[in-house]
């Protein structure tokens, strides 16, 4: 038990005498949680289901639509608006009701915000600046919520000192509660409620006012899922469905996300758009200690490069040697980038909390606003038929002014002219009264003329609006044709994107195929510097694709895990990794090798120094066996072992000064080719490579070619003569970038030109026009030769003449490339 004392002292403070009241501490303690748990739940917690708005929201655009802070006037200080929303309408702490307009601001937050906010509103990761830093006014959506508030569509209760009136509900022109959503926590209950898509939403209104008996299915045709603020990818629809026929359910969201070569030799995870009311901040504390905690494998780094022009991107860095979808499918596991949503429809129906599924939401709506427009055309009728009563009486009086002029001069006072004017002309009281406060420049007979069109058109509003009243059908077209004109206005794009449980991709694999798997691949290179691999050992064939762009050059078999080595002109061995090249998607035909990475941005090299050739330098490689063969400008012919350091970088050839490479060539073991130079005079040699003996990387070659004076070599190669092959050269004038010109050009089969020995001069392989006096470029490669220009395009080549020594004929384009 428990006892309450209460003493009262007289002007003498002398205490009256003490009564002790005992009270029962159960029933006391069961009333006033009662109390408490009734007064959070109905007004504070809980939203109601006709404007989907709780009572401090509500509060807050009545008196914001009170302060006239529309949209087409400037912002005031949000200080002045928490204050007189909480002197007047909501008696509780400044803070609560500023986060309530906080929240009304941010379109991260609600699909369709109410308050136009100007200053710091916040972020996903951080609170807003303080209201006397602030700005706020009605967004045009807020228009909206509080429409014809001064035409009798709600009831007005008194608010909490019995002061003033409130409304207990704005009038709403469309489903907020779906739209924006609500969340809350009340005592014993709560509510989640997700964004929709107002256009969609609408629809679905529209259908059910056209169609009271609809069922779920046919809604959800128009309303398949929630439209988050923050776009994303909502993953399974079967908790949708649940949450819209009972009320509760739940789905999974997902970034949205891509795979992008964040550099030249690193592919990222590019994050566009984040699971709703998750940020940035968020996702990288949570990012750092999935990582620290090895729960994420292959993530080297994490940006963010979120600016306003572009939006938001995050770019999540993968390490070399793994596979981006595994690495994604891991920070969908153990980050923010996936989060359930748990969906708990519960909102005040007729002052109740109910559970609802989507089709009781609709019909609470709809029930409200026919409510709220045959309340508005009854306010209209009333207003209008009154209207039209003052219009007709004045009209009585003035086809004969002159007499009501003589009634009023005459009469005593002005009960007296009211009494006469009632008798004369048979007015009624009101219409007396009128006419008695009218000025006399609206007795003209222009003013006659208007109020006939007054009259005519306010009889034409009353008929319109007693058929509206009279008609239920004609009442619901009219509230349909409204929301429509309401998603025509203010309707935007879906936003997020729904799939299915069964497109979802797969699950996290194990740790072995987290990284890329060491399976066979090619390393290709092109004629335009772009390098790629593609997966399988076969090499590529184009054949009969005219039109394809650019043409292979190197054609290097390796694994996706090995390494391969750029040969410069420079006698220098730069290491790449085969996984960290970008891989090319095989089509029917062959893949696009427009999908490559220029070789320059791979690999550091000097000025006037270029990649000439790839070479195999991975272990399993290394032990099939076989060697290399470098031809230099100078006609130096070298063969090497591969027996190469594990180094980024080394030497593989001691050149002379003014000396190059111009080509590297791999001889694989048993492999019978023979090394082919063409000299820029015009000079084609070719002899078998196993009269070369092999050297250490140290050596500087032997004696490939003989040149004459000023000549050097322009081409050089390995090939199988058994096989068919192509000789292409191309002539024009030296000391011209081969860029620059066209020249003749001319294909010969490499069957027409006989073997010589090495150290030779060899045979000429092209007779040169008027103006010509040098080739200026020249390639061996198998039957059939494909060309392409410094762009990549495809070049047109003439069949193989039977005369190695002939002329050539002109080209259109220069050719860059021949493979």
């Amino acid at each position: 038990m428990a006892r309450s004392r209460a003493s009262q002292t007289t002007a003498e403070d002398e205490p009256f005498e003490e009564s002790i009241l005992d009270i029962d501490v159960t029933s006391e303690m069961e009333a006033s949680f009662l109390e408490y748990a009734y007064s959070v739940i109905y007004s504070r917690a809980l939203p109601d289901a006709r404007d989907g708005l709780k009572p401090v929201q509500r509060r807050i655009l009545y008196m914001m639509a009170e302060m006239g802070l529309r949209p087409d006037r400037g912002h005031v200080k949000s200080q002045r608006v928490v204050g007189e929303v909480m002197g007047k309408l909501h008696p509780h702490g400044d803070s609560a009701i500023y986060d309530a307009l906080v929240r009304m601001a941010q379109d991260f937050s609600m699909r369709l915000p109410l308050v136009d906010g100007h200053g710091n509103f916040g972020s996903l990761d951080n609170g807003p600046a303080a209201a006397r830093y602030t700005e706020a006014r009605l967004a045009a959506a807020a228009l909206l919520m509080t429409d014809s508030l001064d035409e009798d569509v709600v009831d007005l209760v008194p608010n909490y000192d019995n002061q003033l009136t409130q409304p207990e509900v704005l009038p709403a022109q469309y489903p907020n509660l779906l739209v924006n959503g609500a969340s809350g926590i009340a005592v014993g209950m709560a509510t989640n409620m997700a964004p929709h898509n107002l256009v969609e939403v609408i629809a679905a209104a529209r259908h059910l006012i056209d169609d009271p008996e609809a069922d779920l299915e046919a809604l959800m045709r128009f309303v398949p899922g929630p439209d988050l603020p923050t776009g994303g990818r909502i993953v399974g629809l079967d908790g949708i469905r649940d949450a819209y026929r009972t009320g509760r359910g739940s789905f999974k969201m997902r970034a949205t996300t891509r795979i992008e070569n964040v550099t030249s030799r690193r592919k990222g995870i590019v994050v566009t758009e984040l699971p709703y009311q998750v940020g940035p901040e968020k996702l990288a504390e949570r990012l750092r200690d999935a990582v620290q905690s090895k729960k994420v494998q292959g993530v080297s780094d994490y940006q963010d490069l979120t600016d306003r022009h572009h939006g938001m991107r995050l770019v999540l860095t993968i390490k070399s040697g793994f596979n981006p979808e595994a690495v994604l499918q891991q920070l969908y596991k153990h980050t923010p980038m996936e989060e359930s949503f748990g969906i708990n429809n519960v909102a005040l129906v007729d002052g109740q909390p109910r559970t609802m599924g989507l089709k009781h939401l609709l019909e609470v709506f709809v029930d409200h606003r026919i409510a709220v427009v045959r309340r508005r055309t009854e306010h209209r009728l009333g207003k209008h038929r009154d209207r039209l009563h003052l219009v007709e009486g004045l009209l009585l009086a003035i086809v004969d002014i002159d007499e009501v002029i003589q009634i009023v001069r005459t009469s005593d006072d002005a009960e007296s002219a009211r009494t006469r004017l009632m008798t004369v002309f048979d007015l009624t009281q009101v219409q007396a009264e009128y006419i008695l406060e009218l000025r006399l420049r609206r007795l003209t007979k222009f003013s006659q003329i208007e109020l006939e069109g007054e009259r005519d058109d306010l009889r034409r509003e009353i008929e319109r609006l007693e058929e509206i009243l009279s008609s239920e059908e004609v009442l619901r077209r009219l509230v349909s044709d409204e929301l429509a004109q309401v998603a025509a206005s203010h309707g935007t794009p879906r936003r997020t994107v729904l799939l299915e449980a069964a497109d979802q991709p797969a699950p996290a694999q194990a740790g072995a195929d987290l990284e890329v798997a060491d399976n066979p691949c090619r390393v290709l290179l092109t004629g335009t510097g772009l390098i790629a691999r593609i997966a399988g050992e076969e090499p590529l064939v184009r054949e009969g694709q005219r039109g394809a762009h650019d043409v292979v050059v190197c054609d290097v078999r390796t694994s996706a895990r090995s390494d391969v080595g750029a040969v410069t002109s420079a006698g220098r061995v730069l290491r790449l990794s085969v996984v960290d090249l970008p891989e090319l998607v095989a089509t029917a035909s062959a893949p696009s090798l427009a999908g490559g990475t220029r070789i320059a941005d791979l690999v550091a090299l000097e000025r006037d120094e270029r990649v000439v050739g790839l070479i195999r330098l991975g272990e399993d490689d290394i032990a099939r066996g076989g060697s290399l063969a470098l031809g230099t400008a100078q006609g130096v012919v070298k063969r090497v072992q591969l027996d190469y350091p594990r180094t980024d970088g080394f030497e593989i050839i001691a050149l002379k000064d003014g000396d190059h490479v111009v080509s590297v060539v791999d001889l694989e073991q048993d492999a019978d080719l023979d090394l082919v130079f063409i000299t820029s005079d015009a000079q084609l040699l070719h002899f078998p490579a196993s009269g070369v003996r092999p050297q250490g990387r140290g050596a500087g070659g032997v004696a490939g070619v003989k040149l004459s004076a000023d000549a050097q070599v322009v081409s050089f190669g390995a090939i199988d003569v058994t096989a068919a092959a192509d000789v292409v050269t191309v002539a024009g004038t030296s000391g011209t970038l081969p860029s620059l010109q066209t020249g003749s050009l001319k294909v010969t089969a490499l069957a027409e030109y006989p073997a010589k020995g090495r150290a030779t001069g060899g045979v000429r392989c092209h007779r040169f026009l008027r103006g010509e006096d040098a080739l200026i470029s020249a390639w061996v490669v198998p039957h059939p030769a494909r060309a392409c220009s410094e762009a990549g395009q495809p070049i047109d080549l003439p069949a193989p003449v039977g005369r190695r020594d002939g002329s050539g004929s002109p080209v259109a384009v220069p050719i860059a490339a021949v493979g």
